[in-house]
Order: C-alpha cells, then sequence, then structure tokens
C-alpha cells in the first residue's frame, strides 16, 4: 500500500542543526530519512527517537563532498523508500549537511577551498539534480546557507562564497521546478551552539560575547531555534514562500 505520508530527506541529520530538523519535520507528521557521514550510532539514535514519535524513519550513510557516490546512493534511497516507507518518491529535501572552515584568505590552500567546495556547493548543487527527480510535484526543497553571506567577519571568506552560491542556486531551482508545484527557499541561520567547526563558537567565552552584542535578542543561536523554520517550509502554511532567503539569526546586525 503506498505510504500517505510525506517523506523527507535530511543530509546531515544524526546531529546539530540536522538532528533538531528531522525531529520538528516529524512532529508535523512528516516520515524522515536523514544522512550521516561517519555518526552511525547517532543518526540510528535519532531515527529511534522519530520512530518512538511514531513517524517512520531511516538512515543512510553520504558524503556529500562525494559526487561520485551519489548514484550509488540514489539507488540506496530507492530501496530504502520501497522497502521500509512503501513509496517510491519524496517530498521535501534539505541539504543541510556541512562542514564548518575558517582561515583568513591568505591562508586559504586550494585543498581547504576544494573541500569546502564539493560539500557546500557542488555537492549540493549535484545531488538536488539526482534527487528532483524522485520528488512528488508538489514538494519542497529547503538549503542552508549562513547569515556569513550578509554579514562578513574575517576568516570565513570561502566558506561564505559557497553558501553565497546556495542562494544563487535556490533561485534558480525555484524558477525551473515552479511548473512541477516545487518550492525552493534558503534558511540562514546565525551563529549556533553545535559542534559544528569543531564547537569554535561553545569553546569560546570571548566569540559568544561578541555574537551576543551583536544580535538584537542577545545571545548566540541554538539547534533548536532552527529546525522548526525548516519544519515550517514543508507545511503547507507555507506553500507560497517560494525562492527566499530567510535569515534566523536572532537580528544579527540589523
Amino acid at each position: 500500500m503506498e505510504n500517505k505520508n510525506k517523506i523527507a530527506l535530511v543530509t546531515g541529520g544524526s546531529r546539530g542543526l540536522g538532528k533538531d530538523m528531522a525531529l520538528r519535520l516529524a512532529e508535523k507528521g512528516i516520515d524522515v530519512i536523514l544522512t550521516y557521514h561517519s555518526k552511525e550510532q547517532e543518526a540510528q539514535n535519532v531515527v529511534a527517537q522519530i520512530e518512538q514519535s511514531g513517524q517512520k524513519a531511516a538512515a543512510l550513510q553520504l558524503n556529500t563532498g562525494d559526487i561520485k557516490s551519489f548514484d550509488a546512493f540514489v539507488d540506496q534511497l530507492k530501496d530504502t523508500l520501497t522497502n521500509k516507507f512503501g513509496a517510491s518518491h519524496i517530498d521535501f529535501l534539505i541539504n543541510n549537511a556541512g562542514i564548518g572552515g575558517y582561515k583568513l584568505i591568505s591562508e586559504v590552500t586550494e585543498e581547504f577551498f576544494d573541500e569546502l567546495l564539493n560539500i557546500h556547493y557542488k555537492g549540493v548543487y549535484f545531488l538536488t539534480q539526482k534527487v528532483i527527480p524522485l520528488m512528488n510535484d508538489g514538494g519542497g526543497i529547503v538549503n542552508v546557507s549562513s547569515g556569513l553571506t550578509r554579514v562578513a567577519l574575517p576568516r570565513s571568506s570561502a566558506y561564505a562564497s559557497m553558501k553565497g552560491a546556495i542562494e544563487v542556486f535556490t533561485r534558480y531551482l525555484a524558477k525551473e521546478l515552479g511548473a512541477r508545484g516545487i518550492r525552493a527557499n534558503t534558511i540562514a541561520p546565525g551563529a549556533i551552539l553545535t559542534d559544528f567547526g569543531g564547537g569554535h563558537l561553545r569553546a569560546s567565552e570571548q566569540s559568544q560575547k561578541l555574537v551576543s552584542d551583536m544580535t538584537a535578542l542577545g545571545r548566540p543561536g541554538e539547534a533548536e531555534d532552527i529546525g522548526g523554520v525548516v519544519a515550517f517550509l514543508c507545511t503547507e502554511d507555507a506553500r507560497w514562500v517560494n525562492g527566499q532567503r530567510i535569515e534566523v539569526s536572532g537580528g544579527m546586525l540589523v
């Protein structure tokens, strides 16, 4: 029997922002397939949490920077949809997976640049391309950018440039997929207290004070501040939100 629940694919869903997105999507009655790079047990813990809430969930391994692995991943995704969800398509794609990378322009090596490029831009571009044929009409794509595309802080030039490219790509997705009723939006989190980038913000009181001082709501963000916005974008309430960049930063440098 065809699965009646909508299904979301969340990359990088084992911890941090992706974990909160997955849990909040499940709260909305959406089934979730999440990917992880190396933290399989953490991913399975998120799956268990989602299943306890009554939704279906599964975890698949994926390195979003390894573009040549995407065909095999899509085959695995199809098998999982058939066997675990009784479905052939997904409804929502959340491109969340990422790594931090902070160097002054003078210190950026080609290797450092290429790793960020593959994970944050090329990987997102081509994974989306591969997954679009598996998406139901009327679904949605949410890409994750960064407050750093609007607010320039030293050491983030390469990372923020890739995220700026994602914001442009998202508008083109909205334009080209509009005929199928598929919406595409970007969320741009501000500074968040997670493991991201080696947990550099969480480890530095000085950085936290800097962020708090430049944020209208007076504190750094938490993962729990972000997931609900993604979940909202995957509901009927957001059906007329398309091609937008929504900054979720507590009002950084407004």
